[in-house]
């Protein structure tokens, strides 16, 4: 043999040349997730219930901030359409209160004001609802009398449920409009059969009944006749209780601060001025409150969710040791063995990421239309939540992921 054929077989002995060169080990990005995948689907039962945790969380998270939402855009509808332009006018109560009542000429007065577009008021009247004569006097179920302007329902934008409202001729005879909580307690669920209930001693028919008011519950418990009649029967001075007046949305402010000394020039201390509207955005700003305390929760979940993650990647790792050394014997290098277990531990994150978006959107859905909402589930719920998922498979890999690649193939065959 020539030292040139020795020299070629040297060269394919020892794998150099041009054509027997060992090629360095290499794994593609479908290869690592096809082994990363291997191991959550020879194991099922053991990947449902890891993912669980995180299942969980990320579908409580998606739950909270869905239903937070879907009840902000109900209350925000709600806004919209009472208006945050209305003002409630009351006598100020406690010491140095005034007497209840308002000044006989105080209507006329505040809708003398330029930017106020409508004005109403109710007088409150001493005197007992019952169902009939037969009742306990004492046992009204807080019902209140009232006598109304047949301008209040236009004015704090109110809706009939069935029935009518007083018109020019009903408010001057015996005829009555219940609030929906008056009805409900009275029992009474329709007018169309001459229905009566006494008020004082006087039968009143039933002429209708109101839908909810949102910016004025305290009609949702009257008993509201017109003002003649209540003057006729009751001998009531009709001194206003509460007045109601939208105004210019511009000009909310400027007219908040005149109606003091405009409803009672002598007096203007004893005048209380309210905005109800302020109330249901007190209202979103408690529920906001309770949405990070129960996000809180859901925070916790995803943590005790990824703790599970690591513990099973950990077990994992120790009961795949003779894999992970015939792997590293047929070639695969620390870092492919890394990627391995890293996948795995993210795929397993992602699945419960998936699943709890996915539930938690369902959760809203069916909590909304439960609650005649609008559905609302917020992008930023989702994306927020899946992401977290997927940080929280990153981090809860990485140890697992390196102390597998750290395993020597003899140490690991040796641990049969």
């Amino acid at each position: 043999m020539t030292t040139t054929g020795v020299a070629a077989r040297r060269n394919r002995l020892s794998g150099e040349g041009s054509t027997g060169r060992l090629q360095p080990s290499r794994l593609r990005a479908s290869d690592v997730f096809s082994v990363g995948g291997s191991g959550l689907r020879t194991r099922p039962m053991r990947t449902a219930l890891s993912a669980l945790g995180i299942t969980i969380g990320i579908a409580a998270v998606v739950g909270v901030l869905g239903i937070s939402e879907s009840s902000r855009a109900d209350l925000r509808a709600q806004i919209a359409a009472l208006g945050t332009n209305l003002l409630t006018v009351t006598p100020s109560e406690g010491f140095g209160g005034g007497d209840g009542t308002l000044p006989s000429e105080a209507v006329s007065m505040v809708s003398r004001i330029g930017p106020v577009e409508q004005v109403a008021d109710v007088v409150q009247l001493d005197v007992p609802v019952l169902r009939n004569d037969v009742v306990n006097a004492n046992e009204t179920g807080g019902i209140t009398a009232m006598a109304a302007d047949r301008s209040l329902l236009a004015t704090l934008n109110g809706e009939i449920a069935f029935g009518s409202w007083l018109t020019e001729a009903t408010a001057q005879v015996p005829t009555v409009v219940l609030g929906s909580v008056s009805a409900a307690r009275l029992g009474i669920r329709q007018v169309d059969q001459g229905m009566m209930i006494l008020i004082d001693d006087e039968w009143f028919t039933v002429i209708g009944v109101l839908e909810p008011f949102p910016l004025a519950a305290d009609l949702d418990r009257a008993a509201l006749i017109g003002k003649p009649v209540a003057e006729s029967l009751f001998a009531s001075d009709l001194n206003p209780s509460t007045i109601y007046l939208r105004t210019h949305p511009d000009s909310v402010d400027d007219v908040r601060g005149v109606l003091g000394s405009t409803v009672d020039p002598q007096s203007p201390e004893e005048v209380s001025i309210s905005r109800p509207s302020e109330l249901l955005e007190a209202q979103e700003a408690t529920e906001t409150a309770f949405t990070n305390l129960f996000l809180g929760l859901g925070a916790v979940s995803l943590l005790v969710g990824g703790v599970g993650i690591a513990n099973v990647m950990v077990i994992a790792v120790i009961e795949r040791r003779n894999e992970i050394g015939l792997r590293r014997a047929l070639g695969a290098t620390r870092a492919h063995i890394r990627r391995q277990f890293l996948t795995e531990a993210l795929l397993l994150s992602t699945l419960g990421g998936l699943a709890g978006a996915a539930l938690g959107a369902a959760v809203t859905a069916a909590y909304a239309w439960s609650q005649d909402w609008q559905i609302v589930v917020p992008v930023i719920a989702l994306v927020g939540a899946f992401a977290a998922a997927i940080i929280i498979g990153v981090v809860a890999g990485l140890y697992p992921a390196a102390r597998a690649a750290r395993l020597a193939p003899t140490e690991a065959l040796r641990s049969t």
